[in-house]
Protein backbone atom coordinates (compact mmCIF):
# COMPACT_ATOMS: atom_id res chain seq x y z
CA UNK A 1 0.00 0.00 0.00
CA UNK A 2 1.05 3.94 -0.41
CA UNK A 3 1.61 5.58 3.04
CA UNK A 4 3.20 9.58 3.59
CA UNK A 5 5.54 8.76 5.92
CA UNK A 6 7.44 11.25 8.15
CA UNK A 7 10.66 10.29 7.98
CA UNK A 8 12.60 13.47 9.46
CA UNK A 9 11.19 16.34 12.35
CA UNK A 10 11.21 19.11 9.27
CA UNK A 11 7.11 19.49 9.22
CA UNK A 12 5.98 19.11 5.58
CA UNK A 13 9.58 18.24 3.78
CA UNK A 14 9.96 15.30 5.98
CA UNK A 15 7.11 13.62 4.21
CA UNK A 16 7.63 11.12 1.98
CA UNK A 17 5.48 8.89 -0.47
CA UNK A 18 6.84 5.25 0.16
CA UNK A 19 4.99 1.74 -0.63
CA UNK A 20 4.94 -0.57 2.87
CA UNK A 21 3.07 -3.72 3.72
CA UNK A 22 -0.60 -3.48 4.40
CA UNK A 23 -1.20 -4.21 7.98
CA UNK A 24 -3.71 -7.00 8.61
CA UNK A 25 -6.63 -6.86 11.54
CA UNK A 26 -5.69 -8.26 14.65
CA UNK A 27 -8.01 -9.49 17.35
CA UNK A 28 -10.46 -6.68 17.86
CA UNK A 29 -9.80 -4.62 15.34
CA UNK A 30 -10.70 -3.62 12.22
CA UNK A 31 -8.96 -2.68 8.71
CA UNK A 32 -10.17 0.27 7.18
CA UNK A 33 -9.84 0.88 3.65
CA UNK A 34 -8.68 4.67 4.05
CA UNK A 35 -11.22 7.12 1.40
CA UNK A 36 -9.87 11.00 2.90
CA UNK A 37 -8.22 12.12 5.80
CA UNK A 38 -8.77 15.09 7.47
CA UNK A 39 -5.50 17.36 8.59
CA UNK A 40 -5.27 19.36 11.27
CA UNK A 41 -2.92 22.10 12.99
CA UNK A 42 -2.06 19.49 15.11
CA UNK A 43 -0.02 17.48 12.20
CA UNK A 44 1.96 20.72 11.89
CA UNK A 45 2.97 20.26 14.89
CA UNK A 46 3.34 16.33 15.73
CA UNK A 47 5.88 16.54 11.91
CA UNK A 48 8.19 18.56 14.13
CA UNK A 49 8.47 16.81 17.02
CA UNK A 50 6.56 19.35 19.27
CA UNK A 51 3.12 17.65 20.20
CA UNK A 52 1.76 16.15 23.15
CA UNK A 53 2.13 12.89 21.27
CA UNK A 54 5.55 11.86 20.19
CA UNK A 55 5.27 8.77 17.94
CA UNK A 56 8.88 7.04 16.61
CA UNK A 57 9.90 7.92 13.24
CA UNK A 58 8.86 6.78 10.81
CA UNK A 59 4.67 7.48 11.26
CA UNK A 60 1.82 8.68 9.04
CA UNK A 61 0.46 12.26 10.01
CA UNK A 62 -3.33 12.23 9.62
CA UNK A 63 -5.39 11.64 12.71
CA UNK A 64 -8.50 11.18 11.55
CA UNK A 65 -10.20 9.10 8.48
CA UNK A 66 -12.95 8.17 6.98
CA UNK A 67 -13.46 5.05 4.63
CA UNK A 68 -14.96 1.28 4.18
CA UNK A 69 -14.41 -1.73 6.33
CA UNK A 70 -12.90 -4.07 4.31
CA UNK A 71 -11.13 -6.91 7.13
CA UNK A 72 -12.42 -8.33 10.47
CA UNK A 73 -9.77 -9.31 13.27
CA UNK A 74 -10.55 -12.55 15.11
CA UNK A 75 -13.41 -12.15 17.65
CA UNK A 76 -15.21 -9.16 15.89
CA UNK A 77 -18.16 -9.05 14.15
CA UNK A 78 -19.25 -5.68 14.23
CA UNK A 79 -18.96 -2.96 12.07
CA UNK A 80 -19.32 -5.65 9.15
CA UNK A 81 -16.87 -5.61 6.14
CA UNK A 82 -18.40 -2.65 3.59
CA UNK A 83 -19.91 -0.38 6.25
CA UNK A 84 -18.40 2.96 6.09
CA UNK A 85 -17.00 4.17 9.07
CA UNK A 86 -15.07 7.52 10.33
CA UNK A 87 -12.31 7.03 13.35
CA UNK A 88 -9.97 8.95 15.16
CA UNK A 89 -6.33 7.57 14.78
CA UNK A 90 -3.96 10.11 16.74
CA UNK A 91 -1.82 9.57 13.82
CA UNK A 92 -0.81 7.18 10.96
CA UNK A 93 -4.26 7.83 8.92
CA UNK A 94 -2.38 9.23 5.94
CA UNK A 95 -1.77 6.05 4.39
CA UNK A 96 -4.10 3.72 2.12
CA UNK A 97 -5.11 1.33 4.99
CA UNK A 98 -5.12 1.50 8.42
CA UNK A 99 -5.94 -1.26 11.48
CA UNK A 100 -7.98 0.66 14.43
CA UNK A 101 -10.32 -0.93 17.39
CA UNK A 102 -13.63 -1.84 16.18
CA UNK A 103 -15.18 0.00 18.93
CA UNK A 104 -13.30 3.13 17.66
CA UNK A 105 -15.00 2.73 14.08
CA UNK A 106 -17.91 5.29 13.96
CA UNK A 107 -20.77 3.96 11.87
CA UNK A 108 -21.12 6.88 8.52
CA UNK A 109 -25.12 7.28 7.93
CA UNK A 110 -26.61 7.99 4.43
CA UNK A 111 -26.28 11.89 3.75
CA UNK A 112 -23.11 12.09 4.95
CA UNK A 113 -20.22 12.12 2.29
CA UNK A 114 -16.49 10.14 3.40
CA UNK A 115 -14.61 13.92 2.81
CA UNK A 116 -16.94 15.35 5.56
CA UNK A 117 -17.08 12.43 7.68
CA UNK A 118 -13.28 12.86 7.83
CA UNK A 119 -13.32 15.96 9.00
CA UNK A 120 -15.68 15.94 11.91
CA UNK A 121 -13.57 13.39 14.34
CA UNK A 122 -11.39 16.76 15.89
CA UNK A 123 -12.82 19.80 15.03
CA UNK A 124 -16.12 19.71 15.39
CA UNK A 125 -15.76 16.50 18.10
CA UNK A 126 -13.67 19.31 20.48
CA UNK A 127 -16.66 21.90 19.99
CA UNK A 128 -18.98 19.70 21.18
CA UNK A 129 -16.90 18.80 24.22
CA UNK A 130 -15.61 22.04 24.71
CA UNK A 131 -18.31 23.97 24.50
CA UNK A 132 -20.88 21.47 25.65
CA UNK A 133 -18.75 19.27 28.47
CA UNK A 134 -16.23 21.82 29.09
CA UNK A 135 -17.88 25.07 28.69
CA UNK A 136 -21.34 23.90 29.89
CA UNK A 137 -22.83 26.50 27.30
CA UNK A 138 -26.47 27.41 27.65
CA UNK A 139 -28.73 28.59 25.38
CA UNK A 140 -28.95 32.71 25.16
CA UNK A 141 -25.37 32.78 26.55
CA UNK A 142 -22.27 34.88 24.62
CA UNK A 143 -19.59 33.40 23.78
CA UNK A 144 -16.44 34.42 21.91
CA UNK A 145 -14.26 32.07 19.44
CA UNK A 146 -10.45 32.63 18.36
CA UNK A 147 -9.26 31.78 15.36
CA UNK A 148 -12.57 31.83 13.76
CA UNK A 149 -11.70 31.24 10.38
CA UNK A 150 -9.55 28.14 10.75
CA UNK A 151 -10.74 24.54 10.96
CA UNK A 152 -11.53 24.50 14.73
CA UNK A 153 -12.69 27.88 14.96
CA UNK A 154 -15.14 27.63 12.35
CA UNK A 155 -16.44 24.56 14.24
CA UNK A 156 -16.88 25.79 17.40
CA UNK A 157 -18.88 29.35 15.74
CA UNK A 158 -21.04 26.81 14.12
CA UNK A 159 -21.85 24.27 17.22
CA UNK A 160 -22.24 27.22 19.10
CA UNK A 161 -24.78 28.68 16.99
CA UNK A 162 -26.66 25.13 17.17
CA UNK A 163 -26.83 24.99 20.65
CA UNK A 164 -28.34 28.65 20.90
CA UNK A 165 -25.39 30.49 21.85
CA UNK A 166 -24.84 34.22 20.75
CA UNK A 167 -21.37 34.25 18.85
CA UNK A 168 -18.43 36.69 18.49
CA UNK A 169 -15.87 35.64 15.88
CA UNK A 170 -12.53 36.66 16.47
CA UNK A 171 -9.67 36.50 13.24
CA UNK A 172 -7.03 38.14 11.95
CA UNK A 173 -8.53 39.62 8.53
CA UNK A 174 -11.29 40.95 7.03
CA UNK A 175 -11.07 37.91 4.52
CA UNK A 176 -11.42 35.33 7.67
CA UNK A 177 -14.04 37.60 9.83
CA UNK A 178 -16.18 37.44 6.80
CA UNK A 179 -15.92 33.43 6.85
CA UNK A 180 -17.46 33.55 10.50
CA UNK A 181 -19.90 35.89 9.69
CA UNK A 182 -21.22 33.67 6.69
CA UNK A 183 -20.87 30.32 9.21
CA UNK A 184 -23.32 31.93 11.50
CA UNK A 185 -21.11 34.68 13.79
CA UNK A 186 -23.27 37.73 15.00
CA UNK A 187 -20.56 39.68 15.88
CA UNK A 188 -17.15 40.18 14.46
CA UNK A 189 -13.85 41.45 15.89
CA UNK A 190 -10.42 41.41 14.36
CA UNK A 191 -7.51 40.54 15.96
CA UNK A 192 -4.68 41.96 15.95
CA UNK A 193 -5.92 45.35 15.63
CA UNK A 194 -8.51 46.12 18.43
CA UNK A 195 -8.40 45.87 22.08
CA UNK A 196 -10.11 42.92 22.69
CA UNK A 197 -11.29 43.11 26.39
CA UNK A 198 -12.88 46.82 24.98
CA UNK A 199 -14.42 45.19 22.22
CA UNK A 200 -16.59 42.30 23.83
CA UNK A 201 -17.46 44.41 26.76
CA UNK A 202 -19.03 47.14 24.26
CA UNK A 203 -20.88 43.98 21.86
CA UNK A 204 -22.18 42.64 25.58
CA UNK A 205 -23.53 45.88 26.60
CA UNK A 206 -20.62 45.74 29.20
CA UNK A 207 -21.13 42.23 30.56
CA UNK A 208 -18.78 40.11 29.24
CA UNK A 209 -18.82 37.12 27.48
CA UNK A 210 -20.28 33.88 29.09
CA UNK A 211 -17.71 31.78 27.70
CA UNK A 212 -13.96 32.35 25.14
CA UNK A 213 -13.43 29.28 23.26
CA UNK A 214 -9.50 30.14 22.38
CA UNK A 215 -7.68 28.39 19.99
CA UNK A 216 -4.96 30.49 19.38
CA UNK A 217 -3.51 31.81 22.94
CA UNK A 218 -0.93 34.05 22.97
CA UNK A 219 -1.27 37.82 23.34
CA UNK A 220 -5.40 37.10 23.03
CA UNK A 221 -5.59 35.40 25.91
CA UNK A 222 -5.52 37.62 28.95
CA UNK A 223 -7.83 40.36 27.72
CA UNK A 224 -10.24 37.90 27.31
CA UNK A 225 -10.09 36.29 30.64
CA UNK A 226 -10.34 40.18 31.50
CA UNK A 227 -13.78 40.28 29.10
CA UNK A 228 -15.72 37.85 30.91
CA UNK A 229 -18.96 38.27 32.68
CA UNK A 230 -19.12 36.87 36.61
CA UNK A 231 -19.33 33.05 36.66
CA UNK A 232 -17.45 33.27 32.90
CA UNK A 233 -15.56 30.12 31.69
CA UNK A 234 -12.16 30.47 29.63
CA UNK A 235 -11.41 27.28 27.23
CA UNK A 236 -8.35 26.79 26.36
CA UNK A 237 -7.97 24.33 22.96
CA UNK A 238 -4.93 25.23 21.69
CA UNK A 239 -1.97 27.77 21.25
CA UNK A 240 -1.82 28.73 16.79
CA UNK A 241 -0.27 31.96 18.43
CA UNK A 242 2.74 29.83 18.75
CA UNK A 243 3.07 31.76 22.43
CA UNK A 244 1.77 29.73 25.85
CA UNK A 245 -0.15 33.22 27.64
CA UNK A 246 0.94 33.16 31.81
CA UNK A 247 -2.60 34.29 33.42
CA UNK A 248 -2.63 36.22 36.37
CA UNK A 249 -5.03 34.17 38.60
CA UNK A 250 -6.48 36.93 40.63
CA UNK A 251 -8.69 37.34 37.19
CA UNK A 252 -10.20 34.33 37.62
CA UNK A 253 -10.70 35.58 41.63
CA UNK A 254 -12.28 38.97 40.95
CA UNK A 255 -14.80 37.54 38.13
CA UNK A 256 -15.68 34.00 40.25
CA UNK A 257 -13.98 33.05 36.63
CA UNK A 258 -12.87 29.37 35.80
CA UNK A 259 -10.28 28.28 33.29
CA UNK A 260 -10.89 24.88 32.00
CA UNK A 261 -8.71 22.45 29.15
CA UNK A 262 -9.96 20.72 26.40
CA UNK A 263 -8.08 18.13 26.06
CA UNK A 264 -10.78 16.25 23.19
CA UNK A 265 -8.18 13.46 22.43
CA UNK A 266 -7.51 12.39 26.10
CA UNK A 267 -11.43 12.49 26.79
CA UNK A 268 -11.59 9.98 24.03
CA UNK A 269 -9.93 7.75 25.29
CA UNK A 270 -11.12 8.64 29.23
CA UNK A 271 -14.98 8.86 27.73
CA UNK A 272 -15.55 6.32 25.06
CA UNK A 273 -19.27 6.39 25.40
CA UNK A 274 -19.31 10.01 26.05
CA UNK A 275 -17.00 10.44 22.50
CA UNK A 276 -19.41 8.29 20.41
CA UNK A 277 -22.98 10.38 22.08
CA UNK A 278 -21.23 13.26 20.96
CA UNK A 279 -20.49 12.06 17.31
CA UNK A 280 -23.93 10.54 16.98
CA UNK A 281 -25.08 14.43 17.97
CA UNK A 282 -22.97 15.75 15.18
CA UNK A 283 -23.77 13.14 12.69
CA UNK A 284 -27.60 13.58 12.87
CA UNK A 285 -26.78 17.46 12.35
CA UNK A 286 -24.78 16.71 9.01
CA UNK A 287 -27.05 14.68 7.82
CA UNK A 288 -29.90 16.92 8.70
CA UNK A 289 -28.88 19.55 6.83
CA UNK A 290 -28.37 21.25 10.05
CA UNK A 291 -24.58 21.71 9.81
CA UNK A 292 -22.78 21.92 6.74
CA UNK A 293 -18.91 21.67 7.55
CA UNK A 294 -16.83 23.76 4.74
CA UNK A 295 -13.88 22.21 3.45
CA UNK A 296 -11.00 25.00 2.37
CA UNK A 297 -9.20 22.31 -0.17
CA UNK A 298 -8.76 18.79 -1.09
CA UNK A 299 -5.45 16.97 -1.87
CA UNK A 300 -4.53 13.93 -3.16
CA UNK A 301 -2.30 11.67 -1.43
CA UNK A 302 0.55 12.20 -3.02
CA UNK A 303 0.31 15.61 -2.25
CA UNK A 304 -0.37 15.30 1.68
CA UNK A 305 3.23 17.57 1.96
CA UNK A 306 1.58 20.83 0.24
CA UNK A 307 -1.98 20.35 2.19
CA UNK A 308 0.27 20.56 5.17
CA UNK A 309 1.61 23.86 4.28
CA UNK A 310 -1.76 25.44 3.68
CA UNK A 311 -2.26 25.33 7.07
CA UNK A 312 1.39 25.95 8.19
CA UNK A 313 0.61 28.81 6.43
CA UNK A 314 -2.62 30.05 8.46
CA UNK A 315 -4.65 30.14 5.01
CA UNK A 316 -6.77 27.18 5.80
CA UNK A 317 -10.83 28.42 5.94
CA UNK A 318 -12.26 25.46 6.68
CA UNK A 319 -11.14 21.97 6.66
CA UNK A 320 -8.09 20.82 4.66
CA UNK A 321 -8.85 17.02 3.44
CA UNK A 322 -6.58 14.85 1.57
CA UNK A 323 -8.11 12.25 -0.85
CA UNK A 324 -6.93 8.62 -1.20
Amino acid sequence: MKAVLCKSLEGPDGLKLEDIAAPDAGPGEVRVRVTAIGLNFADTLITRGKYQSKPELPFSPGAEISGVVDQLGPGVSQPKAGTRVMAYTGWGGAREFVVIPANAAIAIPDGVSDDVAAGLSITYGTAVHGLKDRGQLQTGETVVVTGAAGGAGLAAVEIAKLMGARVIAVASSAEKLAVAKASGADDVVQFPGSNLKDAVKTLTGGKGADAVYDCIGGEAAEPLVRSLAWGGRFLVVGFAAGEIPKIPLNLLLVKGAAIAGVFWGESVRRDPAGHAVNMARLLRWVADGQLKPRIHAKFPLAQTADALRVLDRREAKGKVVVIV
